[in-house]
């Protein structure tokens, strides 16, 4: 199966900080993975090496390559790539309308422009998405006033606009309530059964859906464990990575974490406290 990301040897600063370094990390067409860490972990940093917002170090033997090649032509990459990240749902502006926040995604842009032209084709496509994201109704909507389940909506509308082979997911279910949450879930579901490859980065062990196959634990910008889902999501594995007791559990293809049994507290020896 193709590559669709390659990551290998990469050191990458934000700022003076060295979050990466000699990082290899690689994404296979067909297998929808997550990759779970962490606050710290590095999970942002990845998504700006993907978004090309930040780049490694120039040295030899490392590269960050999508479906092989290191250099894109930023339109063919928008027909076989998509990432909808937090950065982009804090950044998009106010007033854009449903629709048009859609159509923006045609130009990678923030809402459209007085220049962006559409074809009553890119428009129909645009309906298109709505109606299979179950939000026409809400197409004259300002961004403002939409709900935070409903913008995450339209931001993954604007990501299939150009219909790409490959979804890069950001906590897409972060502070939703529990119906968004579970509406959410059943969409990426239903991408994944059409046949998108899709990748979850996230601190959310809910939001990992049965279809997702590969799990990779990132910790302090390292790949900690990487393999398959029923190896590596482990109450152990999950206690270590997150540095705290877990107990996971599994109903329905789905897991959760609950707190963990820790050791009860040990009072002092009466004969240590002095007195």
């Amino acid at each position: 199966m193709q590559k669709i990301i390659e990551i290998k040897n990469a050191t990458v600063y934000r700022g003076q900080t060295c979050v990466f370094e000699n990082f290899s990390l690689d994404l296979t067409e067909g297998q929808n993975t997550v990759i779970l860490g962490p606050n710290g972990a590095g999970k942002s940093t990845l998504l700006k090496l993907l978004s090309r917002d930040l780049y490694p170090v120039a040295q030899a033997e490392s590269y960050v390559r999508l479906y092989g090649q290191e250099r894109w032509d930023v339109w063919e990459l928008r027909s076989r790539f998509g990432l909808v990240s937090h950065d982009l749902q804090q950044q998009y502006v106010g007033n854009a309308r449903g629709l048009n926040i859609i159509l923006s995604g045609f130009y990678s842009s923030i809402d459209i422009a007085w220049h962006h032209s559409f074809s009553d084709d890119d428009t129909a496509r645009a309906r298109k998405v709505l109606d299979t994201l179950g939000i026409s109704a809400l197409q004259e909507k300002t961004y403002a006033t939409m709900s935070t389940g409903e913008q995450r909506r339209f931001l993954l509308g604007r990501a299939l606009i150009n219909d790409p082979e490959t979804l890069v997911l950001d906590e897409p279910t972060s502070g939703l309530d529990l119906q968004a949450c579970f509406q959410y879930i059943e969409t990426i579901r239903h991408l994944m059964q059409a046949g998108k490859t899709v990748a979850l980065v996230t601190h959310h062990i809910h939001e990992i859906p049965p279809e997702v196959s590969r799990v990779v634990l990132l910790k302090q910008g390292k790949v900690i464990a990487d393999g398959e889902k029923k190896e590596i999501l482990t109450s152990p594995r999950l206690s270590a990575l997150f540095e705290t007791p877990v107990e996971l559990v599994q109903t329905n293809g789905f897991y959760q974490a609950l707190p963990g049994a820790t050791p009860p507290s040990v009072p002092p020896n009466r004969g240590d406290v002095g007195g």
